[in-house]
């Protein structure tokens, strides 16, 4: 199971890889290029740089070799409820093995909020390096992430341009022309925050089976017996509890009768069975005392399903092959019929998966 996404990390690195191929040319006064060089980008608060700088003994000349720079950082993220999906869906991939599937609940939305940094010392290199940026939000501009390769999960995540603004701190002496100009864009990424991977193993069989709920005369009750008793009971004839099976107040068709675990199951009842009073076999003269009573509806149909071929998985196209048994009365043989190569829309049934 994988616990640990790196969405976080995705979300920095994709934002972070936007601005990291920015260029700063100066020109010549006749227009043509002096100079070309990369703007640096990294990870850092604007606080850290503006201490470095006004830290520097030399600023005069170490500004010259530090600006132009960049930086950017995360300041936080918020759970976006306009975005929300249905959590308790999960979407599948097949896995390495045969007899399991890789699983993960929808994404959560967030809102994750950067800043990036622009520190230049001249107004020209400042507006040149936003006229790179600026035009390709509108103010949105979207990116595309591997999120969850594991899972074939790639996500178009929009990144939003919020505001725009700039400070001129000056430093040192009046006549000193020593100045940091810095630009602050404030930008809000539509991501995601994904769970857990867990790999639970596919269902290759689903048994249904139905039973009536509807207590009738052909439904079977399981008495068990308290040992001590006399006999044993047999197959089709009747029971009863009384003196008489003329006067019974209870009377019912042996089904099947087990001496060893001292179950007794009958069918065709009439009356009221009691427990703690003993019940009589009207031909072997048996007689048990009930300690206490199951009722078994009755069995009308048993629908198993397999996928045609056995062999198939989650990333496979394959059939279903339908073996449906009928019981429609409890004393008549069931009727079974098998279904082969039925799809998935000819089966429209409701079924408890077993295996």
């Amino acid at each position: 199971m994988i616990a640990y996404n790196k969405i976080i990390r995705k979300m920095v690195v994709g934002f972070g890889d936007l601005f990291n191929d920015i260029d700063l040319i100066r020109y010549n006064p006749d227009g043509t290029e002096a100079q070309r060089q990369k703007v640096p980008l990294a990870y850092a608060s604007k606080e850290r740089y503006v201490m470095r700088l006004q830290n520097d003994p030399n600023l005069d000349t170490k500004v010259q070799m530090t600006l132009p720079r960049m930086s950017f950082e995360m300041n936080g993220l918020t759970y976006d409820a306009s975005r929300k999906q249905i959590t308790n869906i999960k979407n599948f991939a097949p896995s390495q093995s045969a007899d399991t599937i890789l699983s993960q609940y929808n994404p959560v939305p967030y809102d994750f909020d950067f800043s990036l940094f622009i520190y230049v010392r001249n107004i020209e290199d400042g507006t040149q390096i936003i006229e790179h940026i600026l035009p390709y939000f509108t103010p949105d501009y979207t990116i595309k992430l591997n999120l969850i390769p594991e899972m074939g999960i790639t996500k178009e995540i929009p990144i939003h341009l919020k505001d725009t603004k700039y400070e001129v701190t000056y430093e040192g002496p009046r006549e000193n022309e020593t100045r940091t100009i810095i630009w602050t864009l404030n930008f809000t990424v539509k991501g995601f925050v994904y769970g857990s991977i867990s790999e639970p193993k596919i269902i290759k069989r689903s048994i249904t089976n139905i039973y009536d709920s509807t207590l009738s005369d052909s439904d079977l009750v399981e008495f068990e017996v308290a040992s001590g008793g006399l006999g044993d009971y047999q197959e089709g004839e009747f029971v009863y509890q009384g003196y008489t099976l003329d006067g019974a107040t209870a009377v019912a068709k042996v089904i099947s009768w087990n001496s060893t675990t001292l179950k007794l199951q009958v069918g065709s009842l009439t009356g009221n069975f009691v427990i703690t009073k003993p019940i009589y076999g009207r031909q072997t003269g048996a007689a048990y005392t009930i300690q206490a009573h199951q009722i078994l509806p009755e069995h009308l149909v048993k629908i198993v399903v397999t996928p045609d071929p056995l062999s198939a998985n989650a990333n496979s196209n394959y059939l279903y092959t339908t073996a449906i048994t009928e019981y429609p009365y409890a004393d008549r043989e069931a009727i079974s019929f098998d279904s082969n190569n039925m799809s998935v829309d000819d089966l429209d049934l409701t079924m408890d998966q077993d295996d």
